[in-house]
């Protein structure tokens, strides 16, 4: 059976990629990292998404790249934006895809499998430059002359099935899949019980998303409603 990596934070976008490689026939190997991020409901939220859909095996890096600070989800001396902002936001972290898809690309090569699955998005996303078709197609050349594997002719394919979809397509996708996005967690500075504060920019894509699907929102979102 083909294999796939998949990296899952335990957000809607990530948990939706699991999915699809599920549905795909992949045999699925769940990589989360905990990169210092503010909270750990989402790493929590992981746990159950990989459980809940069946991978084979969910392993979680520590890395703490908040000891380099300059992002609002690594430093807690920067606050979360809570109104949209121009340009790169202060919640990108930076090099985190490159970091975690090198990370995804090494077990990968142990596992010997076909493909990593990334839930990267360019179209409702916050203007992050490692969300972009040009950094993924650059990481795709990377590890293809960077490995045993693509150098013995069987490269591993970096995969993302969510990359043109808008987030209310992405919903309607994973709901027609089985997943239920009431495990997952998006906010950028969620309780510890995982409720959302509907005030970021993951919250207000998240809530937007499921008005557009048409599908009710199983989020809980504190005192603050989108």
């Amino acid at each position: 059976m083909k294999k796939a990596v998949v990296l899952l934070s335990g957000g809607l976008d990530s948990a939706t990629c699991l999915a699809v490689a599920r549905h795909d026939g992949y045999q699925t190997y769940a990589l989360s990292v905990d990169y210092g991020q503010r909270h750990g409901a989402e790493l929590a939220a992981a746990q159950r998404v990989a459980s809940g859909l069946g991978a084979c095996m969910h392993r979680v890096v520590h890395l703490d790249m908040g000891q380099f600070g300059g992002s609002a989800l690594t430093d807690i001396a920067i606050a979360v934006p809570e109104e949209p902002q121009s340009g790169i936001p202060m919640t990108y972290v930076p090099a985190r895809n490159t970091v975690m898809l090198s990370l995804a690309l090494g077990w990968a090569e142990v596992l010997e499998a076909e493909a990593i699955f990334i839930g990267v998005n360019a179209v409702d996303y916050s203007g992050y430059p490692d969300c972009r078709p040009d950094f993924v197609d650059a990481f795709q050349r990377l590890a293809n002359v960077a490995t045993r594997r693509a150098i013995e002719g069987q490269p591993t394919r970096i995969l993302t099935p969510l990359m043109h979809l808008s987030k209310a397509e992405i919903i309607r996708l994973g709901t027609r899949l089985g997943l239920d996005y009431g495990l997952t967690v998006s906010c950028y500075q969620a309780d510890d019980r995982g409720h959302a504060c509907g005030l970021c920019d993951a919250c207000r894509f998240r809530a937007a998303g499921f008005v557009e699907a048409g599908i009710p929102d199983p989020t809980h979102y504190g005192l603050n409603q989108p």
